[in-house]
C-alpha cells in the first residue's frame, strides 16, 4: 500500500465499487448541472513530485473526487499532477482534505479562477500521461527542480519596469493574442514543446539579463524556467501562480495591473475578463474582438476569434467551406467527416514573436 495515502482511505477505496470513468452523454451532463442549486469554485493546481504508482493515484482521486462533485480534466504521471477543476463550493473544505491525505500534495497552491462559471467543466476526466505537460525535453539531462526565482505580483511589476528585464510569455500563441502583459515577447509557437526551443532561440543573445517568464497558473515556467538556468540563463525569474495569481494579488493589495486583455483558459469558459481592453482582431474581418470560438463544423473546429457579427453572418464557422458543410444533413456530415481530422489547431498563427505593446 502506497505509504500516502492514509489506511482508512485506502481501505474505502478498496471496498467501495462506482465506475471510475464518466458514463453520461453531453446532454446529461448539461441537464444535471443545471439542477444544481448551489455555487461552484473553479481551480487550478499543479505538483511536480515522484510518483510511483500513477494508474493507482489515477484511481483514487477519481474514486474520492467524483462524490463530492469534482469536474474537470486532470493528468497525473511519474512527475506530478496537473488539474484544471471545478467543484461545489460547500464541498472545497473536503476536497483540500483529500489532497492533504496525499503526502506530496499538503499545502498545494489552489489557483481560483478570475471569473467563476457554473459549467465551466461538464465532466470529471482523470487521465494517466507520460508527463503532466507535454514539453518534449529529456528530463534526465538537467535538474527539474533547479528552476526560476518565483516573484510575487509587486516584484514582477518591479521587474517588468527595468530596462534590463526581458518578460516572455510562456503560453501558447492564440492564448498571448488575447491577452497579455505590456512589453512582453509574445513567441509564436502553437505547443508548449515547440516554445521552449524558440524562447530559448530569442533569448540566445540575452543571457545575462533578467528574464521573467509567465503563463496562465506557474506550471509551464516550472519546467521552461529550470530549462533555461540549465542552457546558462543565470537569472531567471517566474511569476508565482502565474496570470491568476497575478489578478488576485492586484486586485487584493491595489496594486497596477500590467496585464491588458482577457485570461486564456482550456476549460467551456475559453477566457476569463481580466480588463475591458481588447488586444485581438477578429481573424475574419480584422474588427477589436477577443470572443474566441472553435469551428461548428465538427470536422475542422479550429481555435478562432471571431466577432459577434461574423458568428453570425457565417453561424459560427470559420470558412465558407465549413459553412456549406454544416448545412448538410447530419447524417451525411457523419459520414463524410468520418475517419477526418483536422490538420489546423488555429485559424490564424503568426509568422513569428512579436512584442507587446507598453
Amino acid at each position: 500500500m502506497p505509504k500516502t495515502l492514509k489506511t482508512e482511505q485506502y481501505r474505502y477505496f478498496c471496498t467501495v465499487e462506482r465506475p471510475l470513468h464518466n458514463q453520461l452523454d453531453r446532454a446529461s451532463l448539461v441537464a444535471k448541472l443545471d439542477q444544481e442549486s448551489g455555487e461552484r469554485t473553479t481551480l487550478s493546481l499543479y505538483r511536480y513530485a515522484q510518483v510511483a504508482n500513477p494508474p493507482f493515484l489515477r484511481d483514487h482521486l477519481f474514486a474520492v473526487w467524483q462524490p463530492i462533485g469534482v469536474l474537470g480534466r486532470i493528468y497525473v504521471s511519474s512527475e506530478g499532477i496537473n488539474a484544471q477543476l471545478s467543484l461545489p463550493t460547500h464541498q472545497l473544505d473536503a476536497f483540500k482534505s483529500s489532497c492533504e491525505d496525499i503526502d506530496w500534495m499538503n499545502n498545494i497552491r489552489l489557483n481560483i479562477a478570475i471569473e467563476g462559471a457554473p459549467k465551466s467543466f461538464l465532466k470529471l476526466i482523470v487521465k494517466v500521461r507520460d508527463k503532466i505537460v507535454a514539453d518534449g525535453l529529456d528530463d534526465d539531462t538537467f535538474d527539474v527542480t533547479d528552476c526560476g526565482r518565483h516573484v510575487s505580483a509587486k516584484e514582477f511589476n518591479e521587474l517588468a519596469k527595468q530596462e534590463e528585464t526581458v518578460v516572455v510569455d510562456m503560453r501558447n500563441h492564440y492564448e498571448s493574442e488575447v491577452g497579455h502583459f505590456k512589453g512582453a515577447i509574445l513567441p509564436a509557437a502553437e505547443t508548449f514543446r515547440d516554445e521552449i526551443r524558440e524562447v530559448e532561440d530569442l533569448l540566445a543573445d540575452q543571457k545575462d539579463q533578467n528574464i521573467v517568464l509567465y503563463c496562465t497558473g506557474g506550471i509551464r515556467c516550472e519546467k521552461a524556467s529550470a530549462y533555461l538556468k540549465h542552457k546558462g540563463f543565470p537569472n531567471v525569474h517566474q511569476l508565482e501562480g502565474g496570470i491568476i495569481e497575478y489578478v488576485r494579488q492586484v486586485r487584493s493589495e491595489g496594486l497596477p495591473n500590467r496585464f491588458k486583455g482577457v485570461n486564456f483558459v482550456f476549460d467551456e469558459r475559453m477566457a476569463e475578463r481580466v480588463t475591458e481592453e481588447v488586444v485581438s482582431k477578429c481573424h475574419q474581418c480584422g474588427e477589436a474582438s477577443d470572443d474566441l470560438t472553435n469551428c461548428a463544423n465538427a470536422a475542422c473546429n479550429v481555435l478562432m476569434v471571431q466577432c459577434r457579427s461574423c458568428a453570425e453572418k457565417m453561424s459560427h464557422t470559420c470558412s465558407d467551406g465549413c459553412l456549406t458543410f454544416i448545412a448538410l444533413p447530419q447524417d451525411e456530415q457523419k459520414e463524410k467527416r468520418s475517419g477526418q481530422r483536422s490538420k489546423r489547431r488555429t485559424l490564424k498563427q503568426p509568422s513569428e514573436a512579436r512584442k507587446a505593446d507598453d
